[in-house]
């Protein structure tokens, strides 16, 4: 029986709406992927335009824009700001995305929005990406954030977000990934995620990559936007990623050269943090320069508290000690490179991997990564974008990657922690949503639960 109209859905039939009868491209890939922003206007009008009634940070890139955008809200929280906070995807609970100082939208809020909306998104078409943005600027809005940090879902120019009028845009990095929307090369990727840069908003670019700065100067120019490279402003010493099986990473700030802070604490383990770390204090120095005030301790602070204060997860996430369990949702070439080092330089008896990509991915370019020696569990997340598992092994064959296939992910988790010796190490990867399987079924478990090989 259908619903009337002032019915509210409850919260599955919510998620259920939009999952089902929206065009998602995170899990069915291209084509329902959404090349302008004609809707996104349309919601804006609808909603009353709700993005303009509160302050934002715009953050881009190939990687490292979500640990960046997590690490600001953070800092700008320990400040005493009222911080909206948008990201994506996300990994167990959709309310993920839309945060107030940490804490996730209530799932009531999340009905009441879509129940009072679905005539008018009916009739508007927008993706399932527009509606959740829209969700959260809505919500915002209502609550009078004093800031928001939005990071971009896909490239920049044509990305839903880039309606916004920022404080701040901050460009991470430029890598090779989602080439058939973007481009096949980094100056058209860059192009595409330069897009964000606005008249007279400054912009921070976390890395320097000298085949595509003229791009950027050039269109800092265009828009009398000053540009600033943190990696040229501030640089890590000193950096100690040590503790049981890599828990902790402490590190040195210099800036030109003369050191800015000592012993930084990251909670976030993973190498390629150190780039996201000097992204995320060349933004806050130059918030600094807009009249923001910030203290050294507020910024370490921030920092130190990341996670605490804003959920971030499955960023080199350490799930068990015996045998070692490792989550990272490095899912390109560039992010792989950095975490595969890492990956290489844990002592272990034996490297087990479960491994799932998506089925839009250049795979020679991630699975030459892979080290050879690993023991491999091959398996498809539950994603019509999820490559088969079979499809996999084939392919991961050609790069001398061995192991069998397995019906899920969970399931090529219970039989590597089933095969681990307690010295080994189990790595889960691949793809955001190999990483957000095992995450879903709670698979922190217990040392009493383990069973482990002597």
């Amino acid at each position: 029986m259908k619903k009337e109209e002032h019915e509210v859905m409850n919260y599955q039939e919510t998620l259920d709406y939009l999952y089902n009868n929206l065009p998602m491209y995170q899990r069915t890939g291209p084509a329902n992927y959404k090349m302008d922003l004609k809707r996104t206007y349309e919601l804006m009008e609808l909603l009353g335009n709700p993005h303009r009634q509160f302050k934002t940070i715009h953050v881009a890139g190939t990687n490292g824009k979500g640990s960046v955008s997590h690490m600001l809200s953070s800092i700008l929280q320990t400040k005493g700001f009222k911080v909206g906070l948008y990201t994506s995807p996300h990994l167990v609970d959709f309310r993920e995305r839309i945060r107030i100082n940490g804490n996730k939208i209530l799932p009531r809020t999340v009905c009441n929005f879509v129940t009072h909306y679905k005539p008018e998104f009916d009739k508007i078409k927008p993706s399932f990406f527009e509606i959740t943005m829209a969700l959260a600027f809505d919500f915002f809005a209502r609550e009078k954030v004093d800031i928001a940090v939005v990071e971009v879902g896909l490239g920049g120019r044509l990305d839903s977000t880039n309606i916004i009028q920022p404080e701040l845009s901050i460009i991470t990095n430029i890598g090779m990934d989602h080439m058939h929307f973007l481009g096949n090369s980094h100056e058209k990727i860059a192009a595409e995620k330069a897009g964000i840069i606005k008249d007279n908003v400054p912009v921070v670019i976390g890395e320097t990559q000298p085949e595509i700065k003229l791009l950027f100067d050039m269109k800092a120019r265009q828009h009398n936007s000053r540009i600033f490279y943190a990696d040229k402003r501030f640089q890590l010493k000193n950096i100690d990623i040590s503790g049981t099986r890599v828990s902790k990473m402490e590190m040195d700030v210099l800036r030109k050269g003369e050191l800015f802070i000592s012993k930084l604490n990251c909670p976030l383990f993973g190498s390629y943090q150190a780039n996201n770390v000097v992204t995320t204090i060349m933004a806050i120095e130059i918030l600094k320069e807009g009249g923001y005030k910030f203290t050294k301790s507020q910024v370490r602070k921030g920092i130190n508290d990341v996670v605490e204060k804003t959920g971030l997860r499955g960023r080199w996430e350490i799930l068990a000690k015996t045998p070692t369990i490792i989550a990272d949702i490095a899912h390109n070439e560039d992010g792989l490179t950095y975490v595969m080092e890492q990956l290489q330089k844990i002592p272990r008896k034996s490297l087990r991997v479960i491994l799932g990509l998506v089925n839009d991915k250049n795979f020679d370019s991630v699975l030459k990564l892979f080290p050879d020696e690993a023991i491999y569990y091959f398996c498809k997340a539950d994603i019509p974008r999820g490559l088969p598992a079979e499809e996999l092994a084939a392919e991961a064959g050609k790069h001398g990657l061995t192991g069998d296939v397995y019906p899920s992910v969970t399931a090529a988790l219970k039989a590597a922690r089933s095969e681990a010796h307690k010295e080994d190490v189990i790595f889960i990867g691949g793809s955001t949503f190999t990483v957000a399987e095992i995450l879903k079924e709670r698979t922190r478990i217990k040392p009493s639960d383990q069973v482990i090989r002597h």
